[in-house]
């Protein structure tokens, strides 16, 4: 956090480095986020870049509070439920669901090929929009209850139930696939 701090002190100077620095250092775990949020690697890879170029225009006005990352994620966040918006009438098929990942990702990071992960992804894309992004923005972005609730919106307690339900929704999807694999 504190080395965000200098970086972002950096950025607001104009420091183009900075800019290199921080995208370097979030580029794939918003990218997850986006991805696993939207279901659209190219999708994620928009937002993403719109999300940057946004943050590179601002940076010298901007005045963040939390962590650097929160912000960052937060961005995510309000881009991909614009997306979503746009897109919602065009409903994502099961079938075609991609799974999220990068050309930069090493061999550790190639697991979103396994099949664990992509009955995680089918699991993503069944339970509600908000369900999934108040999952994805704890787990993934390390949002609190309350930033989340804040991005949606609504209460604590309601940003707590859908992240509950979600949950719930997740392991009842991902208990049934495995049981059917195994038979």
């Amino acid at each position: 956090m504190l080395e965000d701090r200098k970086i972002f002190k950096r950025l607001k100077k104009g420091d183009r480095d900075a800019l290199c620095i921080v995208y370097e250092k979030y580029r794939d775990s918003l990218r997850t986020i986006a991805g696993s949020m939207l279901h659209d690697t190219g999708g994620a890879e928009d937002v993403l870049h719109d999300v940057f170029v946004a943050f590179a225009q601002k940076a010298r006005q901007l005045k963040i509070k939390g962590s650097l990352r929160s912000y960052l994620a937060t961005c995510v966040a309000n881009r991909v439920r614009d997306e979503y918006r746009r897109k919602q009438a065009r409903t994502v098929q099961l079938d075609h669901v991609e799974p999220v990942s990068s050309v930069s990702d090493g061999p550790d990071n190639r697991i979103m090929a396994d099949e664990g992960t992509q009955a995680l992804v089918r699991a993503l894309a069944s339970i509600p929009f908000e369900q999934r992004e108040v999952v994805l923005l704890h787990l993934k972005g390390a949002l609190t209850f309350r930033e989340i609730a804040r991005i949606q919106k609504t209460t604590t307690s309601t940003t707590h139930g859908r992240y509950r339900y979600g949950l719930q929704k997740l392991r009842t999807l991902l208990d049934g696939e495995f049981t059917h694999e195994s038979r």
